[in-house]
């Protein structure tokens, strides 16, 4: 009898741990906590740190609280002009109010996925079809996704959750629209290179024209420089003609019919019909000195 004692109070000990156990609970820093007893939600305001509960009647929740990342599936959205584009996106959230947020979603992911989805692509139908092509793509990009986050985020709260931020990763066209943009694009690329091309042809007919006005005005220049030169030059040859001329008469008419002889009698087959007294034949005859 004594020996079943000592077991008896070993069994005791060890379902009074596993009660103890069972009565308290943890919530992290990052984590959101919710009590339930029989399905209800009886406590949700539960800072970090050690906290008790009811064994076997009440059970914990424990939800994170960070900021989450949903991966929203590429959808088509019409915009001002008629025109679908297919928008990938993703938005950043995180829970506000675990006991809301558990009354919506009963905490699913997949619900939660879901519910978020539908009320962010609400958001951005209205958003593009607002919208032109061109401001979606380009300028007013980061307004659109100011925007967006503020309306998903109010369409949200009755989920217990707070969107912090909706971004576009990628605005497709669809098939066709996309060929007729690469089209036009094609076509406005070559209109602005025909331009180009013109106005290079312009250029160049410019400078060859200016091109051909400076070697003109530079041969003239020279022309007129080599003549000016050889004015000058001739003038001086004609002064010292003259200077040696006036010392020596009769010696430079001497010279210059030799010269006149040479030039005439040089290839041998010249004929000539002169007077023979003509003076061109005068030093052929006697000393002209002579009387």
């Amino acid at each position: 009898m004594t020996s079943g004692k000592p077991m008896f109070l070993i069994i005791g000990l060890a379902a009074l741990a596993l009660l103890v156990n069972a009565s308290f609970f943890i919530v992290k820093e990052n984590e959101m906590g919710l009590r339930l007893q029989l399905g209800e939600i009886v406590d949700s305001d539960y800072l970090p740190g050690l906290h008790f509960k009811l064994p076997m009647v009440q059970s914990i929740q424990v939800f994170d609280k960070r900021i989450q990342t949903l991966d929203l599936e590429p959808e088509r959205f019409l915009t001002i002009e008629q025109k679908f584009v297919v928008v990938d996106s993703f938005a950043k959230w995180r829970i506000s109010d675990v006991a809301q947020y558990f009354r919506s979603t009963r905490g699913s992911p997949t619900q939660t996925a879901r519910l978020l989805s539908a009320r962010i692509n609400a958001a951005l139908r209205d958003e593009f079809g607002k919208r032109t092509i061109v401001e979606v793509v380009s300028g007013e990009r980061t307004e659109i996704m100011r925007k967006l986050a503020r309306e998903a985020d109010e369409s949200a709260s009755d989920l217990g959750v707070e969107i912090v931020d909706v971004r576009v990763k990628q605005i497709d066209f669809e098939e066709a629209i996309s060929e007729n943009i690469y089209e036009r694009m094609r076509t406005d690329r070559h209109r602005v290179a025909a331009e180009l091309r013109a106005e290079g042809a312009e250029a160049a007919e410019k400078i060859q024209a200016d091109a051909d006005r400076q070697r003109t005005e530079i041969v003239a220049d020279a022309y007129r420089d080599a003549e000016t030169l050889r004015g000058e030059g001739d003038a001086k040859a004609a002064e010292i003609y003259a200077k040696a001329f006036k010392q020596d008469a009769e010696f430079y008419s001497f010279w210059r019919s030799l010269k006149a002889y040479r030039d005439v009698f040089r290839d041998g087959n010249s004929m000539m019909v002169l007077d023979p007294d003509s003076s061109f034949f005068r030093y052929f005859k006697a000393d002209p000195a002579q009387p």
